[in-house]
């Protein structure tokens, strides 16, 4: 099932050029611009406030959002570059690029992990260490997952690890990383035990004699 698709609003921007968009900027807007689709660009208005606080969420670049525009029909797009001042290092300029429902396109989608209580690694008493918490998956623009669902209850002793190609991912999507077989999470000792674990190790290691130690005692036993 398809997420939510935040709503993006946007103003038309009347005038292109350096003029227009330094007009825009004293607005406390920033200037952008909608591209693709078999469409004419669209020059656009975002504003300024909105656009810093959707920057400090993350993932901008790799969130569909729906483009809501006075005068046109809501769109679905995505961003494509984010052009910043050298100095100040704030927004200039956007772009997006308007997608299809069939468009194919890499975003990074949540990771709920579930059926915790008939884990049995966790019953004896580990602890679970998440790698990732999302997931950069290849999807269709009209069919987005609201997040992908991770089954520990897959994972039975302490030690274990639960990689992607044991996760079932929705019809038509795919990770984007296709080389290797990554770990979305895994079951530790608790510190205690580890603890204990390294003491015993220390404690073996310091019963072994050395090389002189050895020697030393078959001199004395010869004697």
């Amino acid at each position: 099932m398809a997420g939510e698709i935040p709503d993006l609003h946007a103003q038309e921007r009347t005038g292109t050029g350096k003029g227009a968009a330094r007009a825009a900027r004293r607005a406390h807007m920033v200037p952008g611009i909608v591209f693709g689709g078999d469409r004419d660009p669209l020059p656009i208005n975002l504003p300024y406030n909105v656009l810093i606080k959707k920057l400090h969420d993350g993932r901008f670049k790799s969130t569909l959002f729906n483009l809501k525009v006075d005068g046109h029909e809501d769109v679905r797009v995505i961003c494509r570059d984010v052009q910043r001042d050298v100095v100040k290092d704030l927004p200039t300029h956007v772009d997006f690029m308007r997608l299809r429902r069939t468009t194919k396109i890499n975003l990074f989608i949540p990771v709920e992990f579930v059926n915790e209580e008939e884990c049995t690694a966790l019953r004896r008493g580990g602890v679970l260490t998440v790698v990732r918490n999302e997931i950069e998956l290849i999807v269709t623009a009209g069919d987005i997952p609201e997040q992908i669902t991770v089954d520990l209850s897959q994972l039975e002793n302490i030690g274990d690890t639960l990689t992607i190609s044991m996760v079932d991912l929705p019809a038509g999507a795919k990770p984007t990383i296709t080389d290797r077989d990554f770990v979305i999470c895994n079951v530790s000792a608790p510190s205690a035990l580890k603890s204990d674990a390294e003491e015993e190790e220390e404690a073996e290691a310091g019963d072994v004699p050395t090389v002189g130690e050895e020697e030393a005692a078959e001199e004395g036993g010869e004697e």
